[in-house]
């Protein structure tokens, strides 16, 4: 009996030793948990034995529990390397046909031939589906998609809205040719131009024309101006009634400066003037141009210089792919040329009621079993999820200090068990020269 006590703690210091040297050796595994063997002893007592001089027989190893606490974040210079700073796993898919899931700390990724974010053993990561502004669709993991780099250059969109904002000078005079032409400089005071897109990406100006109206002639309204636009410099005939290249509308200020929205003096603004453009003046191949033209109410007639506060439009060119980032909520973006960024998608956590009762499947990845519960999937930074970290790895949280310590007391267990064997046989043998 006493060799198979001692038998026993030779078994679990080997298994001790096992699992420290398995820890050392996954130091500088991405995303690896250390282990730790957990042993309890044994006891072999009749129902009608009595405890109180009962012998332990030994020890037995009752578990090796995997130790899921942060490791620490190890910044790289690769944007798609990812860190999970809190509580989660990454999810993949081992090709995408499957609908397996495997899990895993580990966040070195990479774009696989056909463009897919993939990790070191080639598998996919899955993402969960987002709406054009980054939010989330849902939080199933049951609709989570492998994420693919777009492979088109990005898709050009032509300009429907532009807005304008400036200061016009209060002591400007009405211009000595009273008749508007965009050639003649005289027939008007100032000229601004904002860069515009068609339907094909192609550049074309947007220019505003401001003509200071003279009261005895309007009416007797002072303060007043036409503003005048064309699009891409078309040739236009006078008076340009019912043309539509160029299109006006008349601006009133108050005697403060300020922009007048209502009344009879204000027919425009806020309201958007249309602005359109047929397709074949513009000699572009391109669809005609529907531009909702804002002159913005913030707009002032003070003793100044013109002066531009702020112009925008929409629309963009054609783009080509620069880059990708992940931000801390997990939404992936493609950045193109145009300056257009584009939602792929959020990195899907997924966190478990039991992380201990996962199964290992190596490659520091683990699958769902009865023990651990079904994966509670969910958005980066809300709820128990942590905050994702681009460019950063997270390290094995293996203590080497401690594991080297563990190894030295494994080991004094070991031949301490030895000699206990050796003590045994040595009364053995004593008791068996007997004569």
């Amino acid at each position: 009996m006493s060799f198979n006590t001692s038998i026993s703690g030779l078994n679990a210091a080997q298994k001790d030793l096992s699992v420290t040297g398995n820890n050392i050796a996954n130091a500088k595994s991405t995303g690896f948990k250390k282990s730790r063997a957990e042993f309890g002893d044994i006891y072999a007592v009749s129902a009608f034995g009595n405890s109180k001089t009962a012998v332990g027989q030994g020890v037995i190893n009752q578990a090796v529990t995997q130790q899921f606490s942060q490791g620490n974040l190890e910044f790289t210079d690769n944007s798609l390397d990812l860190a999970i700073s809190g509580q989660g796993f990454f999810a993949f898919q081992p090709s995408l046909d499957s609908n397996e899931s495997v899990f895993s700390r580990a966040g070195a990724l990479g774009v696989n031939k056909d463009g897919y974010l993939v990790n070191q053993a080639g598998e996919y990561l899955k993402a969960l589906p987002v709406n054009v502004n980054g939010t989330l669709q849902s939080t199933s993991l049951a609709t989570s998609t492998a994420v693919q780099l777009p492979v088109a250059a990005g898709a050009p969109q032509a300009t429907t809205k532009a807005s304008l904002s400036l200061n016009l000078p209060a002591g400007a005079q009405t211009p000595p040719v009273t008749t508007f032409d965009p050639d003649t400089p005289d027939s008007y005071n100032q000229a601004n131009s904002q860069r515009i897109y068609d339907s094909l990406g192609n550049p074309t100006t947007l220019t505003s024309y401001f003509v200071k109206n003279d009261p005895a002639t309007n009416g007797g309204i002072d303060n007043q101006w036409t503003v005048h636009y064309q699009i891409a410099d078309q040739p236009v005939s006078p008076g340009y009634a019912g043309d539509n290249v160029i299109t006006s509308q008349t601006v009133t200020f108050d005697t403060g400066g300020n922009l007048i929205t209502t009344g009879a003096n204000a027919p425009n603004p806020p309201n958007p003037v249309a602005l359109t453009e047929d397709g074949a003046d513009l000699g572009t191949g391109a669809a005609d141009l529907n531009i909702a033209m804002t002159f913005r109410t913030d707009s002032t007639q003070y003793n100044g210089p013109f002066n531009i506060a702020d112009q925008s439009a929409d629309g963009n060119t054609t783009g080509q792919l620069t880059g990708i980032s992940v931000g801390t909520d997990g939404l992936i973006r493609a950045s193109y040329t145009n300056g257009e960024n584009i939602a792929l998608g959020k990195v899907a956590l997924v966190d478990f009621r039991n992380p201990q009762g996962l199964k290992q499947v190596g490659d520091n990845q683990w699958i769902e079993s009865i023990d651990s519960g079904e994966p509670l999937a969910g958005e980066a930074g809300t709820g128990t999820f942590g905050a994702i970290q681009g460019g950063a790895l997270e390290t094995s949280n293996t203590d080497l200090t401690q594991e080297l310590v563990n190894l030295i007391t494994a080991q004094r267990n070991f031949q301490a068990n030895s000699r206990a064997i050796e003590a045994n046989k040595t009364l053995s043998d004593t008791i068996i020269g007997i004569r």
